[in-house]
C-alpha cells in the first residue's frame, strides 16, 4: 500500500477545503439573500436549502472516509495498543539542548519509529521538519510526563528538528538564531529505487 505523505495531504486538503468553504459561503449568502426579498420564499424552495445542508455533510464526512486510508498516521493513532514499533528513538530535553541518541538518527524508510521525548523542565515542542521548512510531525513535550510519537517516514531524506513551542528567551542566542535547531538530525534511506 502507498500511502501519501503529509506534504501532498496538505495540499489536497488545501484544494478540498477550498471548495467546501466556498460552497458554505455561497450558502450563507444563498440564505442572506433571500431573508432581504420582500416577497416570502415559497415552501418548494426550501427543499434545494436542506438537500443543500445534506450535502455538505455527506461531503464533509465522506472527504474524511475517503482520506482515511491514505493517511498513514490515523490508523497507527486509533490502533496504538496493537502496534509494535520497529525501533525506539529515546530524546532528552533540558535548558534547551536536545540530547539524541546519535547525530543524525539513521531510520529506514517504512519501518515504526516510536519517539520518547522526556523533559526535564519545560514544556518544549518536538518538530521534525523537510528541507524547505515544511513539517513532517510534531508532538509537544510537557516536563516530567511521558511523551511519545508514532511515526512512519514514508519520505527518503535528511530532515531537521527543533522545539515547535516557545519555551522563553534562552531558546534563541543573542543573534535571534533558534538554539534548539539541529540541521541534519535524522536521516531516512531505504527507498524504493535509491530516490530520496
Amino acid at each position: 500500500m502507498t500511502f501519501a505523505t503529509s506534504l501532498e495531504l496538505l495540499k489536497f486538503h488545501a484544494v478540498a477545503y477550498t471548495i467546501y468553504a466556498l460552497i458554505i459561503v455561497s450558502t450563507v449568502a444563498w440564505f442572506g439573500y433571500n431573508l432581504t426579498r420582500k416577497e416570502k420564499v415559497k415552501s418548494i424552495v426550501r427543499i434545494p436549502f436542506y438537500g443543500y445542508i445534506a450535502f455538505l455533510v455527506a461531503g464533509g464526512v465522506g472527504h474524511h472516509i475517503f482520506t482515511y486510508n491514505a493517511i498513514p498516521w490515523v490508523a497507527e493513532d486509533i490502533m496504538r495498543h496493537d502496534v509494535k514499533a520497529d525501533q525506539e528513538v529515546n530524546i532528552t530535553v533540558e535548558n534547551h539542548k536536545w540530547q539524541l541518541p546519535q547525530l543524525p538518527i539513521k531510520i529506514k524508510a517504512h519501518t515504526k519509529v516510536f519517539f520518547n521525548a522526556y523533559s526535564k523542565d519545560l514544556v518544549y515542542g518536538f518538530g521534525i521538519f523537510r528541507k524547505d521548512g515544511s513539517m513532517v510531525a510534531q508532538m509537544q513535550i510537557n516536563p516530567k510526563h511521558k511523551n511519545d510519537l508514532l511515526w512512519t517516514f514514508n519520505e527518503c531524506g535528511v530532515f531537521d528538528i527543533t522545539s515547535t513551542e516557545y519555551s522563553g528567551p534562552a531558546q534563541y542566542d543573542e543573534e535571534g538564531n533558534d538554539k534548539m535547531f539541529v540541521k541534519d538530525a535524522i536521516e531516512v534511506t531505504g527507498c524504493e529505487g535509491g530516490k530520496k
